[in-house]
């Protein structure tokens, strides 16, 4: 049985647009955050106007012209597969505006929605302005892009950021969560994550679980997936002989990224 966390591709076509997955805030049960995943073949286009929300279009494959007003970004998008681990291209649009996103070439397209507090310019976030870094280390490694972190200014709400994890690590680990809105020590961030593995066969295993268990689901997750934590901890554990990619979406009351890490798991980053 499919955790009510997991959400499996979708693949309905809408227009020229072919939704692949949807995980939207009036059927999700998240305050915050919102998820759409669109594909599109050559010169197809997809059109939204958005009302309360804001925006990142991320270029995930493919090349891409995204046109807001008198704004137009043509041709961007930095490769053909996530597994090339370089990062990609991305577009903010603040609440109130319309988008259109056209593809120059086959295309997958992520749309990460959230509340959009107050108005701010449509900017384009190009790949060379997108920093990477490798985080963790023995099986706890991992390369992170961060393509909207909270040190950004560009958005109100919204943080985007998207992570490889190699064969045989964790990630999101020692396992952490931001459920509490007590800042300075945690802030409160629902949020998404959408699975690619390579090869396309392989799978993640991803816990989310509260400390008194009245959340606990852990779910055998497969390329294409989304997962959807409301709350918890959530670590994602890569098999053997497969990679893992994913994007998260993670939005909340205040735009902090301020975790908290299991007690129970916390000594490992102690280790020498």
């Amino acid at each position: 049985m499919v955790s009510h966390l997991q959400r499996k591709p979708l693949n309905e076509q809408r227009g020229e647009a072919k939704i692949v997955q949807e995980v939207m805030k009036q059927d999700s049960g998240l305050q915050y955050v919102g998820f759409r995943l669109i594909g599109l073949e050559p010169g197809a286009a997809y059109e939204e106007t958005l009302a309360g929300d804001e925006c990142c279009i991320v270029a995930l494959t493919g090349r891409i012209t995204v046109t807001e007003g008198e704004h137009v970004f043509a041709g961007i998008g930095t490769r053909e597969s996530v597994f090339e681990r370089k990062a990609t291209d991305s577009v903010f649009v603040s609440g109130g505006k319309t988008i259109r996103v056209e593809s120059v070439t086959a295309a997958q397209v992520a749309l990460c929605y959230s509340p959009s507090l107050h108005p701010l310019p449509t900017k384009l976030i190009a790949a060379r302005d997108v920093g990477s870094e490798q985080r963790g280390k023995y099986q706890n490694r991992r390369t992170v892009h961060n393509i909207l972190p909270d040190s950004d200014p560009s958005a109100s709400s919204l943080l985007v950021v998207e992570v490889y994890t190699d064969s045989g690590n964790f990630s999101s680990y020692p396992p952490h969560k931001h459920d509490r809105d007590n800042l300075p020590d945690e802030s409160f961030l629902e949020e998404t994550y959408y699975h690619e593995l390579d090869p396309k066969q392989g799978f993640v295993f991803q816990r989310v679980y509260t400390d008194d268990r009245s959340l606990d689901e852990t779910m055998a997750v497969e390329h294409g997936d989304v997962v959807i934590v409301p709350a918890g901890y959530h670590p994602v554990g890569v098999p053997d002989g497969y990679t893992s990619y994913y994007l998260n979406v993670m939005a909340g009351p205040t735009r902090v990224w301020k975790f908290h890490n299991d007690p129970d798991h916390a000594w490992i980053l102690d280790r020498d």
